[in-house]
């Protein structure tokens, strides 16, 4: 688990990216099968697929032939709208260390330097759009299987 995003977040972001590579193929892909793609457990991909698609970031699509696709380009889609569809906002204003009244005028032992980073890494996430990342993407999940 990384410091961070949440597990969470890091399977949202995992699973955004193999709906990317596989978008060229079309149609929808279940959550059973993106688990088994990414060896994520499927009760927790289930419930993390359904957030995404409450944000916007993918379709859910019902039924027998149902399954889950990007509900955006990936051209349009950064990496920094998955974090904040599951982590939200506020992860790039918490304390590493866990301090309620960390800030500015009354910082932690690490506020400064944490701070620095948090930058750099919303600036990461929002510089690239996913697609960017498609390639790379499918290199890793192939080193998956």
């Amino acid at each position: 688990m990384s410091i961070i995003f949440s597990r969470k977040c890091e399977y949202g972001i995992q699973a955004v990216l193999l709906l990317t590579v596989e978008e060229e193929g079309g149609g929808v892909h279940s959550a059973e099968e993106i688990a088994g793609r990414l060896k994520i457990p499927k009760e927790f991909v289930s419930k993390i697929l359904q957030e995404l698609a409450v944000n916007g970031i993918i379709y859910s699509k019902k039924g027998k032939s149902g399954g889950f696709s990007l509900a955006k380009s990936p051209k349009e889609l950064k990496l920094l709208d998955v974090v904040l569809a599951i982590d939200g906002p506020e992860m790039f204003n918490r304390c590493v260390l866990g301090f309620p009244n960390c800030s500015d005028k009354s910082p932690c032992p690490v506020h400064h330097k944490w701070s620095q980073l948090i930058t750099q890494t919303f600036e990461m996430l929002s510089d690239e759009t996913i697609d960017q990342f498609k390639q790379k993407t499918l290199n890793k999940i192939e080193s998956i299987k």
